[in-house]
């Protein structure tokens, strides 16, 4: 009997392993709906490590990475992590490439995927002060180090749990809570004014 998944974008996905095992067994279609079932959580990665306009192009590699490398995929273990950390390695390699950072307010715009953050019936200083405190809380997140910054995304703007967020960045969990900890910590710091970035 097979079972059905949710993920935390509304898909359903057949058990990742039988997927899996369907995909090595020389049924490469049924990739596609592990494609379906990450594609969301792959390009919000994307944009939120840096991919900006070109975070279509780095799932699209990254879906292809994971495919080819899927013969290489633990067994048992979760395909969502796993991928993840294909999609950030791929958004380094591509900002690298590039040449360049994206800037803060670009990336605010492709995390909100166009959606008001405030109805349009809001009182204008009111959608006034909570832009600023999105500017404000991006370039706090910008102002971390790689690590700090890296893990802050994966718990709370990708919404990965401790075990995905240390399978996703290669970490022990010990590790996952000691710089989200610190991170946090200085996210708040530099919010407040007390401390500056780093």
């Amino acid at each position: 009997m097979r079972t059905r998944e949710g993920t935390r974008e509304g898909g359903l996905v057949d058990d990742e392993a039988v997927v899996i095992a369907r995909v090595r067994a020389g049924e490469p279609e049924a990739y596609a709906e592990l494609v379906r079932a990450h594609t969301s959580v792959a390009l919000r990665a994307a944009v939120a490590c840096g991919a900006g306009p070109e975070a279509e192009d780095v799932v699209q590699q990254a879906f292809f990475k994971a495919y080819r490398s899927l013969g290489r995929f633990k067994e048992g273990a979760a395909f969502r992590p796993w991928l993840l950390r294909i999609v950030v390695n791929e958004t380094r390699n591509t900002v690298r490439s590039a040449g360049r950072q994206r800037a803060v307010a670009d990336r605010e715009a492709d995390l909100l995927g166009g959606e008001p953050r405030i109805p349009e019936s809001a009182d204008p200083a009111v959608a006034a002060e909570e832009r600023e405190r999105s500017r404000r809380l991006l370039d706090a997140l910008d102002g971390l180090a790689e690590d700090h910054r890296q893990v802050v995304i994966h718990r709370y703007l990708l919404e990965l749990d401790e075990a995905e967020t240390a399978a996703a960045l290669g970490w022990p969990r010990g590790t996952v809570k000691s710089r989200l900890s610190r991170a946090l910590k200085k996210l708040g710091l530099v919010l407040e004014g007390g401390e500056e970035r780093g």
